[in-house]
Parts: C-alpha cells; structure tokens; sequence
C-alpha cells in the first residue's frame, strides 16, 4: 500500500499516553499533524516533542490536534514525557501512539529501509477533518523538522480550502494569494471584489 496525497488516511485502534483511541474518531471535526520518530530518549526527538508540546496554543487555534508515534511502549512514553518536560521547559499533553510491534509505522511507511530496521523516520501527515491525506514530508533521522514550515503549511491549507486559493512561493498569512487559472477573470470578480492584478493571463494575484 502507497499513501498519496487525497488518500483517507488509514483508520486504527492504539494505545497512547492518553489512552486508547480510534484515529478517525480522535480526530473528530479538528486537523492532524500525525508526527513520528525514531525512538524514545534520542536527542533530536525530545526537541521536537519539546517544541510541539510549546505550540499547543498555535495547533489550537488552528483546529489541528498534535499526534506523536514512536516505536516504544507507554511505560517508556511516560518516561520520556519527564525528561521532554525537563529539559524543553513545557508540559506535553498530546497522546504519543505506542507502537512497538511497529504496525502502525509500517502502515503509514514509516520505516525506510537504509534508515533502521526498527525505527520510524521523520515522517510528517497533515490530515484534514474529512480524514484526507493534505501534506506529507519526511525527514532524515538526523534532520530536526521546521515548526514554522509546518505551521505555515497548514495555514496554507486552511486558507485554500476557505478561499478557493493558491499560495505562491514563500507564502506567508496576510501575502497575496494567487487566483487559480481554473476561475475566469468574470468569476474572479464577483470572487473577490476587492479585486485583484492580473500579471499574465494564468498569474492573477489578491488579497484574502
């Protein structure tokens, strides 16, 4: 099975530090940022449930609810939940997936071969309300992921879906967002009424 972009995301009963949860039903009305890693008490790892655990305010108002996945137990989540805690100076309530038996990875391709045989990569899922696939990204095991990346990518998304929009490159909250060529210069104007600049027939840029 290959996950693409647009694919519902593949359903699940686990564990987690929080308790046992059915994925879809977890996830309700809200986002997703789905998030794994290599393993508990590793370096990199901490530092980004650290800054997850930080952003809780910012994944609220966005509607997105924080998942971790590693391929250890409860018992060790909790664990390192302490040592997250301690040393990123935040308190992390996000459930973390025990996985040890390492199905949930391989169902979400999270093992790489060439990586580790028995660890998840830095694989990243943005799944929306609807339980679709909207973003994936994958990081090498010694590659700590860009919060600022991913937050702008799901305001990306949101905005979009809200808008009828694309975002140009580097596209940050408050940018011009492109018209897509789809939408004729009639139906953008009724569109957007506050009008927009039409730098060539296909590149039309507004305000939203």
């Amino acid at each position: 099975m290959t996950l693409r972009l647009g694919d519902t995301a593949p359903n699940f009963q686990v564990d987690t530090t929080t308790g046992k949860i059915d994925f879809h039903e977890w996830i309700g009305d809200s986002w997703c940022f789905f998030f794994s890693h290599p393993a508990d008490f590793t370096p990199v790892c901490t530092t980004e449930m650290g800054r997850t655990a930080q952003l809780a305010k910012q994944f609220a108002d966005r509607n997105v609810k924080p998942l971790g996945l590693s391929t250890d137990t409860v018992e060790e989540h909790n664990k390192w939940i302490e040592d997250v805690n301690d040393t990123q100076n935040t308190t992390l309530e996000f459930p973390i997936v025990a996985d040890a038996d390492k199905k949930i990875s391989e169902l979400y391709e999270m093992i790489h071969p060439g990586e580790s045989d028995t660890a998840a990569v830095r694989s990243v899922y943005i799944i929306d309300p609807n339980k679709k696939i909207r973003l994936m990204m994958t990081y090498p095991m010694s590659l700590g992921r860009n919060f600022d990346e991913i937050l702008r990518a799901i305001d990306g998304l949101q905005t979009a879906d809200k808008h009828g929009i694309a975002t140009p490159a580097d596209w940050t909250p408050g940018d011009k967002v492109i018209i897509p060529p789809t939408v004729s210069n009639e139906e953008a104007q009724k569109k957007f009424p506050q009008g927009f600049d039409e730098i060539r027939s296909y590149l039309r840029y507004t305000k939203v």
